[in-house]
């Protein structure tokens, strides 16, 4: 009778303690979860719900309750938890920011330009229990996000040219100028896809485009006239340092005539100063010694009117032979 005895409580021990482990698990920090009971939400334990989305989810919880004619009990942070062993089910859910990440896709803009775009979006779970009752699972969150995420992006490149999609700001330099640019694009697809997410419990945080490319028989025209504006904007750099460098020239000999006439005018006026004051001179040494210059101014005419091979003959009655005697 002791071993059967001993079988059986053996027996319940280990039951026993299928049932405790069965009966108790633990939330991280970093995940949110949800007790079912034969496939229908009962305990939702909440994560970091950010506040301005609290609304949100007390009105998806009031919704449910009045459908299902029920009580849902919510409870909040990590830590060990019960539930009823077999009965009851736990799913838990990522409460951190996830990553979507697509494959390139072929996008037409809105002058006809064929792009092979690549995005990448940041989301999350902000409302778990819209989240079990529509995609239950993040891979399937991740093909319903394919489908928003490419939906508003298509629609959105459509109304841009290439260059806005490629530029997020205007360059003085370059004659294409745009009005909205990437960044106000990707915030308006972000918007869009964020509030076609809200209704399977998910906010899109943020859309970008990772890579932008054109298809290979495109690639050499865009080369050739991205030389050719290259090409352009030298040829007006050239164009306008030679009109400056003309200007400088044309008010650098501006400025030398300028100096030169006042040299020269300077240069006159001290000389006509200096005449005068020669003459002046002279005049003075004149009526002092008058003989004695009219005798050298006598000379003069002789040495400039003759030379040695000349014979020179002078009267003796008077003129130059008065000095000479």
């Amino acid at each position: 009778m002791k071993r059967p005895v001993a079988v059986i409580a053996v027996i319940a021990v280990v039951f026993g303690i299928i049932l405790l482990s069965g009966a108790f698990f633990i939330v991280d920090e970093t995940k949110q979860a949800v007790i079912t009971f034969f496939g229908e939400p009962v305990i939702i334990i909440l994560g970091s719900l950010p506040e301005e989305m609290r609304a949100d989810f007390d009105k998806a919880l009031r919704a449910y309750e009045q459908e299902k004619k029920t009580d849902l009990t919510v409870k909040q942070g990590a830590g060990l938890y019960m539930k009823i062993p077999f009965l009851q089910k736990v799913i838990i859910m990522e409460d951190r920011v996830l990553e979507y990440d697509s494959q390139p896709t072929d996008i037409v803009t809105k002058d006809k330009k064929h792009l092979l775009v690549d995005n990448f979006a940041r989301w999350r779970i902000v409302n778990s229990l819209w989240f079990i009752q529509t995609v239950r699972t993040e891979h399937g969150a991740q093909a319903r996000l394919d489908d928003i995420i490419y939906s508003v992006l298509r629609e959105e490149l459509a109304k841009s040219n290439l260059v806005e999609i490629v530029r997020t700001e205007n360059i003085p330099t370059l004659k294409e100028q745009i009005t909205t640019g990437r960044e106000a694009i990707m915030n308006a697809v972000t918007k869009k896809a964020d509030d076609a997410s809200r209704r399977y419990g998910i906010q899109v945080i943020d859309v970008r485009i990772k890579r932008a490319d054109l298809p290979q028989e495109n690639l050499n025209a865009i080369f050739d006239r991205m030389i050719a504006e290259r090409a352009r904007i030298s040829k007006q750099y050239r164009s306008e340092g030679e009109e400056e460098a003309a200007k400088i020239r044309a008010e650098t000999d501006k400025t030398v005539k300028i100096m030169l006439a006042d040299a020269y005018k300077e240069a006159e006026t001290t000389k006509g100063r200096g005449d005068a004051q020669a003459a002046a001179i002279y005049a003075q040494a004149y009526a002092a010694h008058e003989e004695f210059y009219k005798f050298l101014q006598s000379l003069e005419v002789i040495e400039k009117s003759s030379s040695e091979k000349d014979q020179l003959i002078m009267s003796t009655s008077g003129g130059v032979y008065e000095y000479l005697k």
